[in-house]
């Protein structure tokens, strides 16, 4: 009897899994149609693109939440840093998340990409918590990335929900029990003068070319697939 008690306990012990937090700290992702974790913060931007023989796209059958025509408006997800704070720091990889506040998280390093938006009657607009960055008649966000570790070894996050991050210079970064499918977003910036750019370490896709490109991986749990 008292065997069998051991083993009924080691076993229950055995079987117990503990749920993995999301990192410390304040950092913003954008927001599937599935919506944002539990009690983080929400913002969205509206991005009024070239008007002329317009060429936005956006990969069919995407996850994101928002509207994508002539224009591109994003949702986003920011992380309240008085929540959460027992989920350690980022693991090490090869990904980029947007940042929220003075600084990256710990690991990774800084960038930005900018986008040249439409010059005449320009109809940007944004409301809610955004990344760091700026929204005017143009647009700048700040992002954070890292490749201090193999794409294809598996990270541990939170896997009860979907969420993207974005490409660095590799393949989509694995997350453990998670499916993974690449979804990017084509920018048709402005035609005339265009100042696009991009500092620092950004993400996959983007830089100095007439149009910004960004290149997502939206992870889904592999139950669900």
């Amino acid at each position: 009897m008292e065997k069998r008690g051991i083993c009924l306990v080691l076993c229950l012990i055995a079987g117990v899994t503990f749920a993995v937090e999301w990192p410390i700290g304040t950092y913003t992702l954008v927001k599937p149609r599935s919506g944002c974790p539990p009690d983080w913060l929400e913002g969205w931007t509206d991005q009024d693109n070239e008007d002329s023989h317009n060429s936005n796209s956006i990969s069919y059958g995407h996850h994101f939440a928002g509207s994508f025509g002539r224009n591109m408006k994003f949702y986003y997800c920011t992380k309240n840093p008085n929540i959460g704070m027992n989920g350690g720091l980022w693991p090490g990889g090869n990904y980029c998340i947007l940042q929220h506040g003075e600084s990256c998280p710990m690991g990774f390093q800084p960038g930005s990409v900018y986008w040249d938006d439409e010059d005449s009657r320009n109809g940007n607009s944004h409301g809610g918590v955004l990344p760091t960055g700026s929204y005017g008649r143009n647009t700048k966000i700040n992002y954070c990335c890292r490749d201090d570790g193999q794409y294809n070894t598996p990270i541990a996050l939170p896997n009860s929900r979907p969420f993207y991050l974005l490409r660095f210079t590799s393949p989509c970064q694995m997350v453990k029990g998670m499916y993974v499918r690449e979804e990017s977003v084509d920018f048709d910036d402005e035609d005339h003068n265009n100042k696009n750019s991009a500092t620092g370490k950004h993400p996959l896709g983007t830089g100095g070319g007439r149009n910004q490109r960004l290149m997502y991986c939206y992870y889904s749990h592999l139950r669900a697939k």
